[in-house]
């Protein structure tokens, strides 16, 4: 009986099969077979000297399909029938580019053995070498790259495989590119974007900002895979690339919080200063709350009193981390004061950063668009004034009112007015006051600390306060 139902499992198929192709439905039978991976049915269509390279509507074929299943007997069965290895759908895949996304060994080399072309791109330009490098196939790539495939095919955007590799942490695949002649030096395309900053409705503070530019090693830095970022270097890649917009691979890697990429960068010898974007490492390794970072960029001659000099955008209502216009002149000193980081003062002031320095702030604010001017020593910073917008890192609120009155001492020790007017008519008692930090205002009187105007605070929605 059961060697009756194996005839009849056999026998069902092939008739189907011969019914099928009777009906004028061939191609479309022999791209079920390869679905559905029956392998009898495959058989019988092929010996039925079925249309084997007829596609469906969108142009794959049923080699397409065995290999998209990675049915490694069915698609070599349609290889030897004489199956097209370089069939292409309507974007250009060819099976050999789904083996590679696959990661299939043995499929890939059975496609290269009859005759796949390694460098088949899709429409768009991604070639089965950057997809196996994106999905982090070092041995497909292996294969790819031994029989003709090119490492530095350029796809979307200008982008290699080496690229890909390294945006997506692959140093196994780093390694069989660069072994094979990567170009380290390759950058993506380059174009502008407009981008603004609140309020997004006024026009000076929307800027076609450069895209792009970007080599492998500055994907590296800023997918913060230090393994990848090894190898490139190893190799020659240079520590101090910048993007198109003039951001450093250094400066990337402090913006993106990544310490011990920014560490390895400085001491294979990374300037830490140079900032064509407005903003150099240091400025982000404070706003990122880092007093490692802060140490290691300092250590290596970050410069102390480097002003910030352009606000980076953000997209409307998002929690990007950006520096606001009301920020542009603010030194790192004055930063860390702003942002509630006494012990970041004091690395800063060590290395020879002004506490006297006075930050003269001119910005708009709100959706009325109001011409706002602060002016704010560290010491008002401190207590949230001078403008600022959100921090990047909050202190926890319990800690505010102590990590304020640290910096407020700092600051009097170092000799900074405590008097001082701002353009609102308030002086760092007053805004003490309105914090209702009780220390701190007790710390301020006695030391011969004076009310304003007492003019009213601006509102958050005017200029959202952070830190405080």
């Amino acid at each position: 009986m059961r060697m009756k139902t194996a005839t009849w499992q056999r026998v069902i198929p092939i008739a189907l099969a011969v019914l099928l192709v009777g009906a004028g439905r061939d191609q479309l039978s022999l791209i079920d077979a390869a679905k559905s991976g029956d392998k009898d049915a495959l058989r019988a269509l092929l010996e039925q000297k079925t249309n084997i390279n007829a596609p469906e509507g969108d142009g794959s074929t049923a080699l397409h399909w065995a290999t998209y299943k990675d049915d490694l007997e069915s698609a070599d069965l349609l290889i030897r029938a004489g199956a097209s290895v370089n069939a292409a759908n309507d974007l250009g895949v060819t099976p050999l580019w789904m083996a590679s996304q696959n990661g299939s060994v043995a499929m890939v080399r059975r496609l290269l053995a009859a005759g796949a072309n390694p460098n088949a791109p899709l429409l768009a330009g991604e070639t089965p070498v950057m997809v196996a490098s994106r999905a982090g196939y070092p041995e497909v790539v292996e294969q790819l790259l031994a029989r003709g495939g090119n490492p530095n095919a350029h796809g979307a955007r200008g982008q290699t495989a080496l690229m890909w590799a390294a945006a997506q942490k692959h140093p196994d695949v780093i390694k069989v590119l660069i072994a094979h002649g990567a170009d380290l030096s390759a950058r993506s395309d380059v174009w502008k974007e407009v981008m603004a900053v609140p309020p997004h409705g006024y026009l000076p503070y929307n800027a076609a900002i450069p895209q792009g530019g970007d080599t492998a090693f500055l994907f590296a830095v800023r997918a913060g895979d230090l393994d990848s970022a090894k190898l490139l270097v190893a190799a020659g890649a240079n520590v101090n690339d910048a993007s198109a917009w003039g951001v450093t691979a250094t400066a990337v890697a402090a913006h993106s919080g990544y310490r011990e990429v920014v560490e390895f960068l400085l001491d294979k010898g990374a300037d830490p200063n140079p900032g064509k974007a407005g903003f150099t490492a240091l400025h982000a390794a404070i706003m990122r709350r880092d007093e490692k970072m802060v140490t290691a960029l300092l250590a290596h001659g970050a410069d102390p009193n480097a002003p910030l000099q352009n606000w980076t955008p953000t997209r409307r209502a998002s929690q990007d981390f950006n520096f606001p216009p009301s920020l542009v002149g603010a030194t790192p000193l004055w930063l860390a004061a702003r942002y509630s980081q006494p012990n970041v003062m004091r690395l800063l002031e060590a290395s020879g950063a002004d506490p006297l320095f006075v930050h003269h702030a001119d910005f708009v604010a709100g959706e009325a668009h109001t011409h706002r001017k602060d002016v704010a020593t560290a010491l008002m910073a401190a207590l949230g004034m001078g403008g600022g917008g959100r921090a990047w890192v909050e202190p926890k609120r319990s800690e505010r009112e102590a990590l304020a009155l640290d910096a407020v001492k700092l600051m009097t020790e170092l000799g900074v007015d405590l008097n001082v007017i701002a353009t609102d008519g308030r002086t760092a008692l007053d805004a003490a006051k309105a914090l209702k930090y009780e220390t701190v205002v007790e710390f301020l009187t006695e030391h011969g600390a004076k009310p304003g105007s007492g003019k009213k605070a601006p509102s958050d929605d005017e200029e959202p306060v952070g830190g405080h």
